[in-house]
């Protein structure tokens, strides 16, 4: 809603991602990419429609259970990393499982930093470690408690194109390891080679 004027981001779509898949929504900057990851991690609620997601209606739960809901179930990755400040990199991953109620937390998270490359890094903090690396370790976090999907949000946008491919090669391996199903938004056609789906974008409607 904008004053007394209603504005329409989505309108008409239907999808069914299937588990254990990568499904890419492609589409260019204002198509509502965002808006619709929002919608299926629970972050937003749709105005009309049903949202199943890992078996349960997001729709029909309030907040309180969609914040639970996530906190069981989904994981995130973003373009500019949000990572705690104040905290290492072991504090990150570290603070991620014990929210997810993971048992073993610190072991775990040595564990993940040590798959991400960054064992030797653990201590550091996230002004202290370069774009790939803060990447890293928000993978390792969101890897880290097993999510049953993971939403990741333009993750190579902030990096350069070499980088960005190191990015998606561990995003894969990871995705194989644990069994996720990974929900991710770009604007890159080179990332269509990667995935198994690819759901275009535009004014907020599928591009056929």
């Amino acid at each position: 809603m904008s004053g007394s004027d209603h504005i329409t981001v989505l309108s008409d779509l239907s999808l069914e991602i299937a588990a254990g898949s990568w499904a890419l929504f492609l589409g260019p900057s204002g198509a509502g990419k965002s808006t619709l990851i929002s919608i299926l991690a629970g972050l937003e609620v749709p105005d009309t429609g049903e949202l199943w997601v890992a078996g349960e209606n997001l729709a029909q739960m309030n907040e309180d259970e969609r914040t639970k809901f996530r906190a069981q179930n989904v994981a995130f990755v973003f373009q500019n990393f949000r990572l705690v400040p104040t905290l290492t990199a072991f504090e990150n991953v570290r603070l991620a499982l014990e929210i997810s109620g993971a048992k073993h937390a610190e072991t775990s998270a040595h564990e993940w930093l040590d798959r991400v490359g960054l064992a030797r890094r653990a201590d550091h903090f996230p002004g202290q470690l370069s774009g790939g690396e803060q990447q890293r370790v928000a993978l390792a976090r969101a890897f880290a408690t097993k999510p049953k999907v993971l939403f990741a949000d333009e993750p190579t946008g902030n990096l350069d194109s070499h980088t960005g491919r190191a990015v998606l090669d561990l995003m894969g391996e990871m995705q194989r390891s644990v069994g996720t199903t990974i929900v991710m938004v770009s604007h890159d056609e080179e990332i269509t080679r990667r995935v198994n789906v690819v759901h275009r974008l535009k004014d907020g409607q599928w591009v056929v």
